[in-house]
């Protein structure tokens, strides 16, 4: 089966993108994050899904 370019150029701008520390992830402490999830479904009565932004 033939190839889309070379092989020994795979992965040649990935191995020179500079390397970048993680940031670190902090999320919301569950009570507030179950009262965003509560303003979210009832006040704003919105739907579930990724992304829903019609009102």
């Amino acid at each position: 089966m033939p190839t889309h370019g070379s092989l020994t150029k795979a992965g040649k701008v990935r191995g020179q993108t500079p390397k970048l520390q993680a940031k670190s992830k902090t999320s919301a402490i569950p009570r507030m994050r179950n009262r965003n999830t509560f303003v979210k479904r009832f006040n704003l009565k919105r739907k579930p899904g990724q992304n829903w932004l019609k009102s």
